[in-house]
């Protein structure tokens, strides 16, 4: 520093405000985000640059590798929901991400648009303008469902572009897509071709309401209260043991005694013979029940049934041996279409948990049933109940009741059958018990309707036939699927359990539906064989005809003009509908295959975790009956979105998070933080209070990013330093940006949002805000600007700034993209960047260990100078110059080379080795270090507002100071200013 006699004393300008020479950041970047008029400005920025093009066409002039993830369809329905926010969140960090890594990203969105939902919505439209469906044309219902389809596509998508999620928009997908529908029944002729498809006649899940078959998938169980009948069956064939004794049966469904054909026992059952000796005395009514009544009960649920006839005393007469045994049916009596014998037939699903020991067997409506009247060799399946849920006109004494009502108010309650059979077996007297129970009960998801079990003519696709194909090499579906599964990377890995546990226990797969809106199955079958025709010719009109006109071409076009040659009185054309999950099943086979820049398998399906049993699973099921693997390398699934209490969501209770509506008072950006904030594996909560929580973390890391950009105005390259010409708090930072870098490279690899932003969170709050920003404060404002301190806190600052924009960018990317531009305006898109490399020699493990240690001796200075706050004995923490003890030699050579007054945001500090006395403030949880807080000597620096012995008047400032003025004095001079 020059001769002060040479030149004005800068102790002369005493009316100098000294703010003009001080560094203070200052960016234009907000501090309120404004992020609902912010980002849709953005998201025309993207829309005018067609960002996800430019950025598959960046990384594809780089000869990038491939990532492809396959979009499950959503269903076109509705406007989306939180579930859909979440997802769609989930597969933008997936595609961000990707990008970041380097790889080119094939991502197109895409809807599912068939089946009963629109069906049913279309159908309310009609009888609205009072019009049932069966007095529209098939065409003209078809094109509504298309027309209310497209219009929620619409919706959606514009939901999922304003939550910021980037894809191939213009070439989206849907099902409905002539194209689509014609790849999708193409998939369906494999199926036939290679002999996996059948008809057979089984009772299966059936919706009287939506008057269609219903596979697993879409049934669902809700609580129900049914009536419960014990019946008497008259035994006609058996030991002397069993005359006069009737078998008693125990059931929740009433309305399918007349469908009955047997009775199920199990051999490992002990069973006996009950009379009745005297019935309970003084009861409101006269039970059905009579002293000499003989019953064939299960030992040990004699009592229970016994009870609820209201049998006060009676006896075991002897054990009985149930096999060859034949019952009458127990309305015999009142018609002769009921006259036929009902065999006992083993059974091993019969149990004694409850009822009676004896399960009441009617083969067409119980998946049980049917197989056991199989097993007996029995081949006839009685038809009882129609499509709408009545009975068939051939059912005697019950023709035309309906079990389940499916028009009117009423409808999918259950109609007048269950009291019309209890009221015949009154009459009949062979009603023993009645009640009622409380338990599940299978309902339709869509319509919320109860099903039935009901035997109907249904399309299947086998799984457990062996194929000896090329595609199969001998194997079942089941086991190539079971393979698959084997082969697929899970994200959790807890995936993998859960969907081979149902595809070992799924039955054959049935593919048919008797609704209008679908894709057919388009296939003609032989009159006289029951065979469905495959003739490659015959398919190959079929499919080019949808492909030019839809699935409508189907139901309007005459078999003729599919048929060719061949004689058409011989053949049926079937017109079911394929199940939707077919549909959604099959879309790898247009989206992946066919199309440019893109490959199968899909390196990732990404979906909710109920799709194990609905599009993983049918995917996989489509894939490996026609490719012999399933369509996908990994699956990653996420959890349901449920209130900040933890339920369910609904829009009835009024409960339900709407996205649309926080997007309009916080941003998109709000929602994604909280998507990247969950465990997304398991459920995740939300409601005001955690959004309130998401918005304050936020605020945390846009003030980070704020700080950054108002800290590097102006910064350049000439300015930048090397980091062996750093101070060891900047070598620090550095070694933390190399540890994050491999850190968020890996989370982003294994989809682990919440290690990204739970990572960079902390690194904003800890390491930057309240260590290295709030230590190089001081330096940064008040150093002259050519200081290598200073130079070296701007270079870090550059660098975290590089690094935080882009690693932050697939979650937060509105934001990201607004620092980014406001820095560097033309310098293009942040989202076209790739994570920098980060320098392995940033890469330093002492610095690690040395700040480790310093912050230990650090927390017991603030806690000392804390009190000293709170009794008033200093105001801010300059007003000090603490005096440590550090008994621990590793912590105070972690002082070695470092400004320790700097470190604790003090004028001054002292350290020394030892105990400390015994009145200075300790910490239990850091050994071996005193703090006695002692106040600064000197006075306050007029411009850095430090306090020093140097400074004292007529100085006003510090050495530093004086010289920081001065170097800005001479750099501007027209700035000078004297007293």
């Amino acid at each position: 520093m020059a001769d002060d006699a040479e030149k004005p004393p800068l102790q002369e300008k005493e009316g100098r405000d000294y703010r003009a020479t001080i560094f203070l950041p200052d960016t234009p970047f907000p501090m309120r985000a404004g992020l609902p008029q912010k980002e849709p400005q953005i998201l025309e920025r993207w829309a005018e640059m067609d960002l996800y093009h430019a950025m598959r066409r960046a990384r594809q002039a780089d000869a990038a590798p491939l990532f492809v993830l396959h979009d499950g369809p959503p269903y076109a329905n509705g406007a989306i929901h939180i579930g859909h926010s979440l997802q769609k969140t989930l597969k933008d960090f997936v595609v961000r991400s990707r990008f970041a890594l380097g790889y080119d990203v094939d991502y197109l969105p895409g809807w599912d648009c068939h089946g009963l939902p629109i069906e049913w919505k279309v159908e309310e439209e009609f009888r609205a303008r009072g019009r049932r469906k069966d007095e529209v044309s098939k065409a003209e219902f078809r094109a509504r469902c298309r027309e209310y389809a497209e219009h929620w596509i619409g919706v959606q998508m514009a939901g999922f572009k304003r939550l910021g999620v980037i894809g191939d928009w213009e070439h989206r997908y849907s099902t409905m897509d002539f194209s689509s529908e014609a790849a999708i029944v193409a998939e369906f002729h494999k199926f036939v071709a290679s002999g996996q498809l059948y008809r057979g006649s089984k009772p299966v899940m059936w919706s009287p309401v939506e008057r269609t078959a219903l596979a697993d998938a879409e049934v669902e169980y809700h609580d129900h209260v049914s009536p419960t009948i014990w019946v008497k069956f008259p035994v006609v064939e058996g030991s002397s043991a069993v005359r006069n004794a009737s078998v008693v049966i125990w059931t929740t469904t009433p309305w399918t005694i007349p469908a009955n054909r047997a009775i199920s026992y199990n051999p490992d059952i002990a069973y006996a013979v009950y009379e009745v000796e005297a019935m309970e005395t003084g009861l409101a009514f006269e039970p059905w029940a009579k002293a000499g009544d003989r019953l064939i009960l299960a030992e040990r649920l004699a009592s229970e049934v016994m009870a609820a006839a209201r049998v006060a005393q009676y006896r075991r007469v002897e054990a009985v041996d149930c096999e060859g045994m034949v019952c009458a049916h127990p309305l015999a009596g009142l018609d002769s279409h009921y006259g036929f014998p009902v065999p006992l037939l083993a059974g091993e699903h019969v149990t004694e948990d409850a009822g009676t020991g004896f399960v009441h067997t009617a083969p067409g409506h119980g998946a049980d049933d049917y197989a056991v009247w199989l097993a007996h060799g029995h081949r006839e399946i009685p038809d009882t109940v129609d499509p709408d849920g009545a009975y068939y006109p051939q059912v005697a004494l019950f023709a035309g009741l309906k079990v389940l009502e499916t028009e009117g108010r009423h409808a999918g309650r259950f109609g007048p059958a269950n009291d019309a059979v209890i009221g015949k077996l009154i009459e009949a007297g062979k009603l023993l018990a009645r009640g009622r129970i409380e338990h599940t009960y299978p309902h339709s998801w869509r319509s919320k309707a109860p099903v039935i079990f009901r035997n109907t003519p249904q399309w299947f696709i086998r799984i457990d036939e062996p194929l000896d194909d090329a595609v199969h090499g001998g194997r079942t579906l089941r086991e190539t699927a079971l393979d698959s599964i084997d082969a697929t990377a899970f994200f959790p890995e807890a995936g993998r359990n859960r969907i081979r546990a149902m595809v070992e226990g799924r039955p054959d797969w049935l593919i048919s539906r008797q609704r209008a809106w679908g894709s057919p199955l388009a296939m003609f079958v032989d009159k006289e064989t029951g065979q469905p025709l495959h003739d490659p010719d015959v398919n190959r009109r079929i499919v080019e005809a949808i492909a030019a006109e839809g699935a409508d071409a189907w139901f309007t076009r005459a078999p003729s003009e599919f048929l060719g040659n061949r004689d058409v009185r011989r053949y049926e054309k079937v017109e079911d509908i394929l199940d939707v999950w077919f549909d959604s099943g099959a879309t790898h086979a247009f989206v992946l295959e066919g199309r440019s820049n893109t490959r199968w398998p899909a390196d990732l399906y990404l979906e909710g975790s109920d799709q194990h049993r609905g599009w993983f699973q049918s995917s996989l099921l489509e894939s490996s009956g026609t490719r012999g693997r399933a369509p996908y390398e990994a699956i990653l699934t996420h959890g349901f979105t449920v209130t900040e209490a933890g339920e369910k969501m609904s829009k009835s209770l009024g409960n339900a998070v709407e996205p649309m509506e926080v997007i309009k008072e916080s941003g998109a950006e709000i929602l994604r933080l909280w998507a990247a904030l969950v465990d997304y594996t398991e459920d995740q909560r939300i409601g005001k209070t955690i959004l309130q929580t998401t918005a304050d973390a936020y605020r945390k890391l846009r003030n980070t990013i704020r700080y950054l950009l108002g800290a590097l105005g102006g910064f350049a390259d000439a300015e930048r330093l090397e980091p062996g010409e750093m101070p060891p708090l900047e070598r620090f930072i550095l070694h933390r940006l190399w540890e994050l870098d491999g850190q968020v490279r890996q989370a982003y690899e294994v989809y682990a949002f919440q290690d990204v932003s739970h990572a960079l969170l902390a690194f904003c709050q800890d390491e930057l805000s309240a260590l290295f920003f709030d230590v190089r404060r001081d330096a940064l404002y008040c150093d002259r600007p050519d200081s290598l301190r200073r130079r070296a806190v701007r270079t870090v600052m550059d660098a975290v700034f590089e690094r935080l924009t882009i690693w932050l960018s697939p979650l937060l990317p509105f934001t990201m993209e607004e620092a980014w531009t406001t820095r560097f305006p033309d310098a293009g898109s942040n989202c076209l960047r790739v994570f920098p490399e980060t320098p392995a020699g940033w890469r330093d493990g002492a610095e690690a260990e040395r700040w480790t240690k310093v912050q230990k001796v650090t927390a017991v200075v603030n806690g000392a100078l804390e009190i000293e706050r709170r009794e008033k004995r200093i105001g801010a923490s300059l007003e000090a110059a603490p005096r440590v003890s550090i008994a621990a030699p590793e912590l105070l050579a972690a002082f070695e080379g470092l400004d320790a007054a700097e470190v604790f945001r003090t004028s001054g500090a002292s350290l020394a080795a030892g105990e400390g006395p015994p009145a200075a403030f300790r910490l239990a949880e850091v050994a071996g270090v005193a703090v006695e807080p002692q106040l600064a000597p000197g006075c306050k620096c007029a411009r850095c507002w430090r306090v020093l012995p140097e400074v004292s008047a007529p100085r006003l400032l510090c050495l530093r100071c004086e010289d920081a003025v001065e170097a800005f004095d001479r750099a501007n001079p027209e700035a000078r200013v004297t007293a």
